[in-house]
């Protein structure tokens, strides 16, 4: 086989192939074999008739879509290998020559992934996370703890609701006067200013005592997620039965005792200070990365084929399914629930997606151009690391991710990681402004 390559537009180019008569011939074989499963001639069974009776009544043109179907994408593959291209979408095949006897000539109008004209991307200038925690956010996550251990305590007599109170209420909303789907509720627990619905729900309650009924009006945000709802006005009949009042546990060493395994609240602050200080520090490398990143890939010049960004965009909404369904949602659901569809998703992130395919593709020039690479070992070191959370060995991971090709997809992501922090180590860190 022959194969040559030539660019005609920036991200574009056509490969040029040439497959000897020898596998032509091959090709038209198991074509014939395959077809003469599929047809019937008196006095022969399926797959039985001879090669030379087939191609008398059928003509030996009835094989050469079959064989086409079979050597195109093979002699494809074996080009791009050869040119060492790397395409990103699917090609365009123009056939010029096919037939017994002959060699196959076609061409493939390829696009393929663009070239990255790397900025500066040494010194660059990023803010210094602080990462101290201070006394203020230690007594505020206590507080947390605080509510999230309290006792509720019904409320007796005719006192009314008040902020961060429990109650439980009837609801159902309308829209001009009708009756809108996921309105409606039959006691429904609601922590008063927790801000679980929309602005001005909850404060309406407040105030309100066991058995009372109130219409509430409240306005659906601009950005709310169902569509027929968006900045709409409504009204909520209300009736609520039951108030209970949060008793807050004292902060002391048998709280410590309750909620983790320490036996002094002195012991327990200090452990939580040190998890906080581990939790900040890890938010702020991330940010840190984020930040040194962005920079690089907005200096960087790149002309990103649109089929890209596409392709970023349906992985983002494979991501975003399989993350509703971990709540027990499908992406049909979501659909009905929001008015929105697959097309509507994936336009809200368009922009999201070019920025990470930007963001990858200036990653992977920079370890090309620093010479990076993963070893085996390296990869064997983070298959020991991600063993643990599959509940399987390195090994059997490892089985696994090749038999699906994601070996590929791990040892980018090893090489991702060095650029990202090699631009990290190498920047210029300045202190924020106070």
């Amino acid at each position: 086989m022959k194969a040559s390559w030539e660019k005609i537009e920036k991200n574009v180019g056509v490969l040029d192939i040439e497959v000897d008569a020898e596998q032509v011939a091959t090709a038209l074989d198991k074509a014939f074999k395959k077809v003469s499963q599929q047809v019937t001639v008196p006095g022969f069974r399926k797959g039985k008739v001879p090669r030379a009776i087939f191609e008398a009544r059928f003509g030996v043109e009835s094989l050469y879509q079959e064989a086409l179907d079979i050597i195109v994408p093979e002699s494809y593959i074996e080009a791009v290998r050869e040119t060492e291209i790397q395409p990103v979408d699917r090609p365009e095949v123009d056939v010029e020559q096919f037939g017994k006897g002959q060699t196959l000539k076609f061409k493939a109008k390829v696009t393929v992934k663009p070239e990255v004209e790397l900025g500066e991307y040494k010194g660059i200038e990023v803010t210094e996370p602080d990462v101290k925690v201070s006394a203020e956010e230690i007594d505020a996550e206590l507080s947390r703890l605080q509510q999230r251990h309290a006792e509720l305590i019904p409320v007796e007599g005719d006192e009314p609701a008040q902020n961060g109170d429990v109650v439980s209420i009837d609801f159902e909303g309308f829209v001009d006067g009708e009756a809108f789907e996921g309105g409606k509720a039959e006691k429904y627990s609601l922590e008063l200013g927790s801000g679980s619905f929309i602005p001005g729900f909850e404060e309406q309650l407040v105030g309100l005592k066991k058995g009372e009924e109130k219409d509430i009006t409240v306005t659906f945000p601009e950005e709310y997620h169902a569509e027929n709802l968006k900045g709409k006005e409504a009204v909520f009949k209300i009736q609520l039965h039951d108030i209970k009042r949060k008793n807050l546990p004292a902060l002391d060493d048998e709280f410590a005792m309750d909620v983790s395994e320490f036996e002094t609240l002195e012991e327990f602050k200090k452990d939580l200070e040190s998890k906080m200080q581990e939790r900040k520090k890890a938010e702020a490398d991330s940010k840190l990365e984020n930040e040194v990143v962005e920079k690089v890939a907005a200096a960087a010049t790149i002309e990103i084929p649109p089929v890209m960004i596409e392709d970023e965009a349906e992985q983002m909404l494979r991501e975003y399914e399989n993350r509703l369904r971990m709540q027990g949602m499908s992406l049909d659901m979501y659909y009905q629930f929001t008015g929105q569809n697959a097309e509507a998703l994936k336009a809200g992130w368009r922009e999201d997606a070019e920025k990470r395919v930007r963001n990858n593709l200036v990653l992977e020039a920079i370890a090309k151009a620093e010479g990076f690479s993963v070893t085996d070992e390296e990869v064997d070191e983070e298959l020991e690391k991600m063993a643990p959370a599959y509940n399987r060995s390195a090994d059997e991971l490892k089985r696994i991710l090749a038999a699906n090709g994601n070996l590929g997809s791990l040892k980018n992501d090893l090489l991702t990681r060095k650029a990202v922090r090699f631009l990290v180590d190498n920047s210029k860190k300045v202190a924020p402004v106070a």
